[in-house]
């Protein structure tokens, strides 16, 4: 992946040890609810992951020996609580390949993280007749925001166009970025199809062509868990991610932004811990990242998620990227293999992270996801939060099939039984 290449050689390289690291199948064990569940063939990873006893452990620990209210108590406890939750900011950040972590902003996910930056970004900065472009490959989460501050602005909302395979149309886009562009925001990963973008072209071009004055964002929720990232050699503003499909807990995600950029903003809510000083008419804000997350910070689930980051290091993020390729490249072989498949996104498996979207003739992916669930097998099927991608395709919904860290050949083998099953349970 593009966006990677300069932070491979030297991010993770300690993860990824001489022998073949433990997993696949070998990992189960330390899932608990996989490991309680032997016959659970779990395929909905893109959605949300499972989460390895280490992180569990990690939160229960916080809760049982440090929990308290950081920031703001000046006895011990507090203190450590403090402790706990900046060292989860910094371990994180280095995961990421973020060294200024203050430039790390918690927040409850990706959604939140793309809402900040378009209204406490987009509200001051966009001004009518300016231009908004986005691609038809996004999440919700980064269509629905830019759409709504177009229209609050009187801004032009522009979606830029796909190849038939499933890839953002690059030369396309290039057409719709002018002067007039003020966002250029799209995913390093789609989530619907597993697309895996160019990250530093889709920069390269929106920075060229709109004369700098565009800012990029990234919405890298379907990329950081599968994928090395190295946000400082990456060009793009802000990169926003989800802890909960990388192993961490629901409801703990960040945005990573360029220091200066960030200073600029307004904040996104006010309250508690993102106040300088008080006045009766007037305010000040504090310094990053406190200026962005306003209120009690939820310490358990950041302390989660570094436990997460700590997990995948473990494991090396290039041993991750391979296991998943090798699944996929049997899982979609397979699926072909059945009459009335169909796959959607790119045939190379090298350019989709651990997901195949398919369809079966003649069965609806709902019903095609009820019987799979009678065999133990859970899959998406839906829209995937991508209406503007399903009309696009022509489709009212897709099977989603997406792998981890922790499925193996068997789950394929279940995958695809379940499909022969549904085929001719419905006669298709």
């Amino acid at each position: 992946m593009t966006m990677t290449t300069a932070g491979t050689s030297h991010h993770r390289a300690a993860g990824a040890s001489a022998s073949a690291p433990r997993i696949g199948a070998a990992l189960k064990v330390d899932f608990p609810l996989l490991d309680a569940n032997p016959g659970l063939h779990y395929l909905d990873s893109a959605a949300t992951s499972q989460k390895p006893r280490a992180v569990l452990d990690a939160m229960r620990e916080y809760y049982e020996r440090d929990n308290a209210n950081p920031h703001r108590g000046a006895y011990d406890l507090s203190a450590r609580a403090t402790e706990r939750y900046h060292a989860a900011r910094a371990r994180v950040a280095k995961f990421l390949g973020v060294k200024d972590e203050a430039c790390l902003i918690f927040t409850r996910g990706t959604t939140e993280a793309l809402n900040l930056v378009a209204t406490a970004w987009g509200m001051s900065n966009v001004k009518a007749g300016d231009e908004i472009v986005i691609t038809g490959l996004e999440h919700h989460a980064n269509f629905v925001p830019w759409q709504q501050l177009a229209i609050a602005k009187g801004a032009t909302l522009q979606v830029g166009r796909l190849t038939s395979d499933g890839r953002i149309d690059l030369e396309f886009l290039a057409g719709v970025i002018t002067p007039k562009t003020r966002v250029v925001a799209f995913n390093a990963v789609s989530n619907a199809l597993g697309t895996i973008n160019s990250v530093s072209d889709i920069a390269t071009i929106a920075r060229r062509n709109s004369g700098g004055r565009a800012l990029v964002v990234c919405d890298g929720a379907q990329a950081a868990p599968h994928l090395p990232v190295w946000f400082d050699t990456m060009d793009v503003d802000f990169f926003a991610f989800s802890g909960h499909k990388m192993l961490g807990p629901m409801g703990c995600g960040a945005l990573i932004g360029r220091r200066d950029i960030l200073e600029a903003m307004p904040p996104y809510q006010m309250g508690g811990d993102m106040i300088e000083w008080v006045e009766d008419q007037r305010t000040t804000w504090n310094v990053l990242p406190h200026k962005f997350e306003a209120g009690t910070p939820n310490v358990a689930d950041a302390v989660g998620l570094a436990a997460a980051c700590e997990y995948l290091d473990a494991l090396g993020m290039t041993n991750v990227r391979q296991h998943e390729v090798e699944l996929l490249r049997l899982a979609q072989g397979r699926l072909l293999g059945i009459p009335g498949v169909r796959v959607f996104g790119p045939a190379d498996v090298e350019s989709r992270s651990g997901v195949v979207s398919f369809t079966l003739e003649g069965v609806h992916p709902h019903d095609l996801s009820t019987v799979l669930d009678q065999d133990g097998v859970c899959i998406r099927a839906g829209h995937h939060c991508a209406q503007p991608l399903m009309r696009r395709l022509g489709v009212p919904a897709t099977a989603r099939a997406s792998f981890y860290v922790y499925n193996d050949e068997r789950d394929v083998d279940a995958l695809v039984k379940g499909v022969e099953r549904a085929r001719a349970l419905f006669g298709a």
